[in-house]
């Protein structure tokens, strides 16, 4: 390492000399004698240290933890990656919304640390990825109190929704027409909704609503209208159907009895290592810990 050695050494030889340092190994030894230095030339040094040292002297280099894929499960990572960094503000967790495929893809060929899917792998990707299912996407179906339907089958479901049955005496409840309302096209749970009952593009709208919160409002307000949300977000405002003869309650969800559901799941390669942060960040993600976050971004957290 080198030493003040020169007692007429300039500053901007020290400084030359200085900013070349290692930040993490960065020391500066002098004895009594060896140099001595008017005041404004110690204070010259001290600033050159003080920048060294906010450069990222004892501390840990800057990461990032990159996400590719699902766009559905923007909020679930949103919430949990803004916590995350709050607590490791040396750390910055990245999300690229390209689809469930894109982010597969993505982990597959090493462009992200994790893929985001809001599907469960198919058998032939497994041979190379990891999938662990992060929280659940419970999808509750909502009709206003004073509708005397109380269960649906998901084959009646998908119906109502393409426009099939479009009387509720149908169902054996009165004599009035069915109103449907939805999510707008960009909605990751009009996106699950309609993977689930096998209705993509298909399905006839009377109101397409930008909001959960509008979703039940609506439905609350109207004796005739059925819509769907996110089971953490059904207020008694509204009636949750059971499908199939199951309520969207949390442990029929967590336990894969309620039909109207599907995995949000990280996406890791097989045979290969994470980066001390990407780990980190995995492992908040699937720990308890994050559970009150995935309740707050409107999914539900596994069993553990």
């Amino acid at each position: 390492m080198n030493v003040i050695k020169n007692k007429g050494e300039s500053l901007n030889k020290i400084a030359h000399r200085t900013i070349f340092f290692q930040p993490y190994i960065l020391c500066l030894y002098a004895t009594k004698g060896m140099v001595k230095m008017k005041k404004r030339g110690i204070i010259g040094v001290a600033a050159v240290l003080a920048l060294m040292l906010s450069a990222g002297c004892g501390g840990e280099e800057g990461a990032t933890v990159s996400t590719d894929g699902s766009t559905s499960m923007e909020k679930v990572i949103g919430y949990l990656s803004e916590s995350y960094m709050e607590e490791n503000p040396n750390v910055k967790v990245t999300y690229n919304p390209t689809g469930s495929g894109a982010g597969i893809q993505a982990v597959s060929e090493g462009r992200c640390d994790i893929g985001l899917s809001s599907r469960d792998l198919k058998t032939e990707e497994e041979k190379d990825l990891i999938g662990t299912v992060v929280a659940i996407d419970g999808i509750a179906v909502i009709v206003n109190p004073e509708n005397t339907v109380s269960d649906l089958s998901l084959e009646q479901l998908a119906k109502l929704y393409t426009g099939e049955i479009t009387n509720w005496s149908e169902l054996g409840g009165a004599d009035a027409t069915v109103v449907c309302i939805g999510r707008e096209a960009a909605s990751g749970t009009r996106d699950g909704f309609e993977a689930v009952t096998d209705t993509e593009d298909k399905c006839v709208y009377s109101q397409e609503l930008t909001s959960t919160g509008d979703v039940v409002q609506t439905v609350a307000s109207n004796p005739n209208a059925i819509g769907y949300a996110s089971a953490a977000s059904v207020k008694d405002t509204v009636k949750a159907l059971t499908i199939e003869g199951v309520a969207p309650e949390t442990d029929k969800i967590q336990s894969g009895d309620y039909p109207v559901q599907r995995n949000f799941v990280l996406v890791t390669k097989k045979n290969t290592e994470f980066s001390k942060a990407a780990q980190d960040f995995f492992d908040f993600a699937t720990s308890e810990a994050a559970d009150e976050l995935i309740v707050g971004a409107g999914a539900v957290p596994v069993k553990r």
